[in-house]
């Protein structure tokens, strides 16, 4: 099954009419095996590689563990219409589309958040129906919770040294009170219920904010958006994941004044980076270890590989400590190097290489000589040189390439036997080898 399908597959099942419990699946983990399988084959096949990998970064900034009970529904337009429609687009867009989405409501407990007294103001002044409207049911009393307010400010946009205090948190999470879900189990939609948002005045940052219902929680999104610290927060963690794990100041800072200039454009952000000079220099040349979603797509594009059990692919990217959509905390997986280098890390990731090109993942079949071609004979140096030009350009340190040649004498490359001369180069396991080399473990 191809993107295509993957994708007609996923919208069938994000529009379908009814309850929730009445998809169609009878297994509720079915629709995370459908959200994993069609986030590989995006990974692999796709066409649009910035694209896919900006909707891995956004994902994980604005992470959400898919299985928190209603989540797993959840997710699915969270991501097709929360996130990609808007990765290279204005923060502001994204930021709200993100704020407003069933599955983040759900997840940071904002759907259940309400002003305290706004249930023993509506015992005295019951809200009638609005022009026939029925309201939803305001269920049993709560209180107010500062989840979502304290990571909208620490995690999505000022940053954890952003500048604001406590009481911010709580005025954030009074501003956003009402911002809920309707119909949760049916047809999830956002809905801002003004019966239990708190009505009064709040100050953020500095700023009194009174204009009352939903436009406190938007104010809120814009005073974000246009301060300092989150076009350095934001355009630091894009440097951090495109550049090196300590990206240059002077970049950051450039990137954050592109930022402010263009009040938040994504695109121009990504284009202050990428035509800097800090981005093609010899320090970020391999300075990112990939982590293990990006090692698996990125062996299974080098290869070519016919993918027709994207799942395979996947149980391997949370062998290595990366399970898709099941990092619990909000602020998302790592992505620094110290996350995912471990001997542990590093020897699985050599296994997978050597499974994929020995066709031993299923579901994902190699042709290894079409990319290194049949004539390397019985001559393993040929086949080992033949391998480095084809998937690392011959670029290969002193260290690793005195390793690999003394893998070339091994019994199980010269496909040698007890009884038997060498019969044939095992350029898969080769090619495996290579492929779990640290030059190919780093972009």
């Amino acid at each position: 099954m191809k993107i295509d399908e993957y994708q007609k597959r996923l919208r069938d099942l994000a529009r379908q009419p009814g309850r929730s419990d009445s998809l169609p699946f009878k297994d509720p983990n079915e629709i995370v095996n459908q959200l994993v399988a069609a986030k590989m084959v995006r990974a692999v096949y796709s066409q649009r590689q910035l694209a896919e990998q900006l909707s891995d970064f956004w994902f994980n900034h604005f992470n959400i563990f898919v299985y928190k009970d209603a989540d797993r529904w959840y997710l699915i337009p969270y991501e097709r219409d929360s996130i990609r429609p808007h990765v290279l687009g204005k923060f502001r867009e994204l930021l709200q589309a993100t704020a407003k989405s069933p599955a983040m409501l759900f997840y940071l407990d904002n759907s259940s958040s309400a002003d305290p007294q706004a249930f023993d103001r509506l015992k005295h002044n019951p809200v009638r129906e609005r022009s026939g409207e029925k309201l939803p049911p305001l269920g049993p009393k709560r209180g107010l919770n500062e989840n979502f307010g304290r990571e909208l400010m620490e995690l999505h946009t000022l940053g954890v040294d952003g500048g604001y205090q406590q009481g911010d948190v709580s005025e954030v999470a009074r501003a956003f009170t009402g911002w809920t879900i309707a119909s949760p189990r049916e047809n999830p939609s956002f809905y801002f219920d003004e019966r239990i948002h708190d009505p009064d005045p709040k100050r953020v940052l500095g700023k009194k904010f009174k204009a009352g219902g939903i436009k406190d929680g938007e104010q809120v999104l814009d005073l974000l958006v246009k301060n300092q610290h989150t076009a350095r927060h934001i355009s630091l963690q894009l440097a951090q994941h495109f550049v090196s794990d300590e990206p240059p100041p002077a970049l950051v800072e450039r990137m954050a004044k592109s930022f402010e200039k263009s009040k938040g454009d994504i695109r121009a952000v990504m284009t202050t980076m990428i035509y800097s000079s800090e981005f093609w220099s010899l320090e970020a040349f391999r300075a990112k270890v990939k982590t293990p979603f990006e090692l698996v797509a990125s062996t299974t594009r080098a290869l070519g590989a016919d993918v027709d059990q994207p799942l395979q692919l996947a149980q391997w990217v949370a062998r290595m400590g990366e399970p898709l959509y099941q990092c619990l905390p909000p602020n998302g997986y790592s992505d620094k190097a110290a996350a995912w280098v471990s001997t542990g890390a590093l020897l699985t990731r050599v296994n997978f290489a050597v499974a994929l090109t020995g066709n031993k993942v299923r579901g994902a079949q190699v042709d290894i000589n079409s990319l290194v071609g049949t004539d390397v004979g019985s001559n393993p140096q040929l086949a080992l040189s033949r391998v480095e030009e084809e998937f690392l350009a011959g670029q290969v340190s002193d260290s690793t390439r005195a390793t690999l040649e003394k893998e070339m004498a091994e019994p199980r490359i010269l496909g040698a036997k007890l009884d038997d001369p060498v019969t044939r180069i095992n350029v898969s396991l080769i090619t495996g080898l290579v492929l779990g080399s640290p030059e190919f473990q780093k972009r």
